[in-house]
């Protein structure tokens, strides 16, 4: 049965059981549809509180499947893929498959090209008359051009992990609710709720090594607040339009952090890169693809930026992660 829910006055903040409540309605699918849209649109492109998203953290968790935890050797990085790239190529799936290199598991997650290509689009390769607006180039897509198509299931998940040291999940495989919110509304005004916690998805019960890339410096100041007082375990930075890579024209600032302290892994680097690393030719997934598979067989070089991050990557997926399930409730 669904609930009639009050839409949050615009500017009014919720506390955390409140925003937990609200939030699991809304995945559970309780939420009547005039309610559900009002609500994500008093919410577009709102910042929001520590308790606010702790709540909705809470109600994730207890909505989103689970996967098991590596019996050895590192721990699996987690890489949240949403938005996609539409000015640059979307370098995503190089990190992945570069950790992949290093043994370590890597769990891609985010919305596939049928969530997010114009109407009457799915699937890999988009063909489309001249002109026409292709929207984002997503990870999806290019990891379907490398031959990594999306799990089937959680189990697929599991066993892809375990013998290929890769997977790709879409979110909803990992979160029904949490993809339903994202197509309620229309791609270009998806609120950002949805991505805000899309972006800190851990089907390892909090024990996998979370890439959290930020959008700007309020919301790095946001994640980095959360992750703070929640104890988890991640990356910090600002990502590439929104794609957990570090922008390979220059130096991104990481930080690490774990146990409720941030470390720097590597600063920025206020003069650049020295010299024009080697990008793709062109942004389209297919061109992205065919230079990914250069820089994995050592025709291309890999952008001095990317071998920064992928460092700071192998060095969070090498600590140890808690014995015995979950570092501490949220």
């Amino acid at each position: 049965m669904r609930t009639p829910v009050a839409a949050p006055q615009r500017g009014a903040e919720l506390g955390t059981d409140e925003a937990r409540a609200l939030f699991a309605a809304m995945l559970a699918g309780e939420v009547v549809p005039d309610e559900l849209s009002a609500i994500l649109i008093a919410w577009q492109r709102r910042r929001f509180s520590l308790a606010e998203t702790t709540g909705f953290m809470r109600a994730l968790d207890a909505h989103a499947g689970r996967l098991e935890m590596p019996h050895d050797g590192p721990r699996p990085v987690l890489l949240p893929a949403y938005r996609g790239t539409r000015r640059q190529a979307n370098l995503t799936a190089l990190l992945a498959l570069l950790l992949k290199r290093y043994e370590t598991p890597v769990l891609v997650h985010g919305l596939g090209s049928a969530d997010v290509a114009p109407a009457g689009l799915a699937g890999g390769a988009r063909a489309l008359p001249e002109g026409a607006n292709a929207g984002p180039v997503t990870t999806a897509e290019v990891l379907w051009e490398l031959g990594i198509e999306p799990v089937a299931n959680l189990a697929d998940a599991q066993a892809r992990l375990r013998h290929d040291g890769i997977a790709y999940a879409r979110t909803a495989l990992l979160a029904p609710g949490l993809a339903r919110l994202f197509a309620a509304v229309p791609r270009d005004s998806r609120p950002t709720i949805a991505y805000t916690v899309a972006r800190l998805i851990d089907p390892f019960g909090g024990d996998g090594y979370r890439l959290a890339s930020a959008d700007s410096a309020d919301d790095l100041a946001s994640m980095r607040e959360f992750l703070l007082a929640s104890r988890a375990d991640a990356l910090l930075f600002e990502g590439t339009e929104g794609e957990p890579f570090a922008e390979p024209r220059r130096q991104t600032r990481f930080e690490h952090v774990a146990a409720g302290v941030v470390t720097l892994c590597a600063d920025a680097d206020a003069d650049g890169i020295h010299g024009e690393p080697s990008l793709p030719a062109g942004i389209d997934a297919a061109t992205t693809a065919t230079w990914i598979a250069n820089v994995l067989a050592g025709t291309e070089p890999v952008p001095p930026p990317i071998i920064v991050q992928l460092g700071c990557c192998l060095a969070g997926a090498r600590r140890l992660a808690a014995p015995f399930g979950r570092r501490g409730e949220r």
